[in-house]
């Protein structure tokens, strides 16, 4: 018969995987609101990336010590969570250690194995809470990381180390227990009696679970997510060679709809708009972009413009992006549908400022670990400007009248370009 326990258990089990899902599910409906970008090519090199980018973090390991910490700590609490398993087995069916009789002795090395990856997070964690909160490095203490991402951090951080130790007190105090690590902690509750341990025990296995659960419910709200999203966002990745710009050919058709239109393409429609001023007008692997953010900085810390004091933090645009995204999926939440808010990405999330800022030089997608691209979403963002609103410098201006008359940004006509060779 199923215990009180077991059905609380079972139920609170269902509430959280479904609360889970359902969070997800909004997820992937926000960043399919983006435009229709179609990605097919080169399958065996895009899985090759997922184990290289994703699975290997191989650009993470140009800083070595950096990277073994947080292989540690992404290894380490992927397959201790392996052991969620046997724990929702045995609060269903009311058991203890489930999987034990069948594995024999290859449970105990599986659980040595657990208990020092435990060891390793719970190191590292505490490794890079001091860093981020103690060692003074810039990209750590940028204002783009004031308030609530400076406090998810944190909070990632410790829920992690607070998840390990439960791990290790729950088989300290399982007194049939006999493991590498948590071995070195019986010391510390040897004068509990019997019963006391089996309370500690229970009470570290029932905060253990609630505390995974709760940690699960709060990824998807957490820069965390991409432990998920790195995945997909790895596979994706663009390709080609930094620089080049995949949408050329619908930036000449939207040159020459402005400016020629007649010798535009018959058989293709004049775009609606030209560029970005919202999420929706971006396209879904941008939008993909900006939930797989880890806010680690390392783009805005390579930026030439953000070291040398512009707006511009490449960074704070994929935030930017997040949150206005995550505003249009409230909004579409509360209506049914998009109701204007009279907000845009542009000018409210997003100023001109930074954007102009960019150089296009492409060192924030040379640095970003999960192949994220700023430029994308920074080079939309200015086409809008410049297309849609004619909102360019004077010294834009004069270069893009050039270019319309002369057909080269120099102030010289066609017929007179090679003049100078034939001075004295």
């Amino acid at each position: 018969m199923p215990t009180v326990a077991g059905i609380c258990f079972t139920l609170l089990t269902i509430i959280s995987f479904v609360l889970f899902f359902k969070k997800l599910g909004k997820i992937a409906r926000n960043i399919h609101l983006g435009k229709a970008f179609q990605i097919n090519d080169q399958k065996t090199k895009r899985i090759q990336n997922v184990f290289l980018l994703a699975f290997g973090q191989k650009k993470m390991f140009r800083n070595p010590l950096v990277a073994i910490l947080h292989l540690f700590v992404y290894v380490g609490f992927v397959i201790i969570n392996i052991e969620l398993l046997e724990i929702i087995v045995d609060g269903i069916a009311g058991t203890h250690r489930i999987f034990k009789p069948y594995l024999s002795e290859g449970y105990d090395f599986l659980i040595n194995s657990f208990e020092i990856l435990a060891l390793l997070v719970l190191i590292a964690c505490v490794v890079f809470f001091i860093r981020r909160n103690l060692v003074n490095i810039q990209r750590l203490r940028s204002k783009d990381l004031d308030g609530w991402p400076k406090s998810d951090a944190n909070a990632i951080l410790i829920i992690e180390v607070v998840l390990m130790g439960l791990f290790l007190t729950m088989n300290a105090t399982d007194e049939e227990a006999n493991y590498l690590i948590s071995n070195l902690l019986k010391p510390f509750f040897s004068g509990f009696d019997a019963s006391t341990l089996s309370a500690i025990e229970h009470t570290a296995w029932w905060l253990h679970i609630l505390g995974i659960y709760a940690f699960m419910n709060y990824l998807p709200y957490s820069k965390h997510l991409h432990i998920i999203l790195a995945f997909p966002n790895a596979y994706y990745a663009p390709l080609t060679p930094k620089g080049k710009m995949h949408n050329m050919p619908s930036v000449q058709n939207e040159v020459l709809y402005a400016m020629q239109p007649e010798l535009a393409p018959t058989d293709a429609a004049a775009p609606e708009k030209f560029g970005a001023k919202d999420v929706m007008d971006l396209s879904w692997k941008n939008l993909m972009d900006a939930y797989s953010c880890t806010e680690c900085g390392r783009c805005s810390a390579a930026c030439p413009a953000n070291t040398t004091g512009k707006l511009l933090s490449p960074r704070k645009i994929m935030m930017a992006t997040r949150d206005r995204l995550e505003e249009v999926g409230k909004n579409i939440d509360a209506n049914k549908q998009f109701v204007e808010d009279g907000k845009s990405l542009l000018h409210n999330y997003i100023s001109i400022e930074e954007l102009r800022a960019c150089t296009t030089c492409n060192a924030c997608v040379e640095e970003c670990p999960v192949s994220i691209s700023p430029l994308d979403i920074i080079v939309e963002l200015r086409r809008s400007l410049v297309m849609e609103e004619s909102n360019a410098p004077a010294e834009w201006n004069g270069m893009f009248s050039n270019i319309e008359n002369n057909f080269a940004p120099w102030k010289f006509a066609p017929d007179d370009r090679d003049a100078w060779t034939k001075q004295d």
